[in-house]
């Protein structure tokens, strides 16, 4: 079953499936094979390892429903969705606004100095 795809990096989703084998006691990877064979889902060691370890990319339904049936848990338990930092504003000239430290400089004014006219 070509059921996943998974990420390292992602900010906004926290996958608890680790939490949840622990919780049930299932400390291992290849804890979670059985239950899943059960629920008729077959995935190989490494699909399963993939799964606890890394967040989904994606995910199959079919998998989801029985993650959720083995922990007694709803999709919301199981998969934490973080809303995501607002975009920053833009100037009408396409440049996003100063923040920090850059945004409390302000320029200082120049002097012109005119050479002065000396006659020789």
């Amino acid at each position: 079953m070509g059921a996943l795809m998974t990420s390292n990096s992602d900010d906004q989703v926290q996958w608890n499936l680790r939490a949840l084998m622990s919780v049930a006691g299932m400390y291992q990877t290849t804890d979670l094979r059985e239950p899943l064979r059960e629920q008729g889902v077959n995935l190989s060691r490494e699909q399963v390892f993939r799964l606890v370890t890394k967040t989904p990319d994606r995910l199959n339904m079919t998998v989801l429903a029985a993650l959720c049936r083995i922990f007694a848990c709803s999709p919301n338990e199981l998969i934490e969705v973080r809303a995501a930092a607002p975009a920053a504003k833009r100037r009408a000239n396409g440049t996003a606004p100063a923040t920090g430290v850059i945004a409390e400089l302000r320029p200082i004014r120049a002097r012109i100095h005119r050479p002065t006219d000396q006659k020789r």
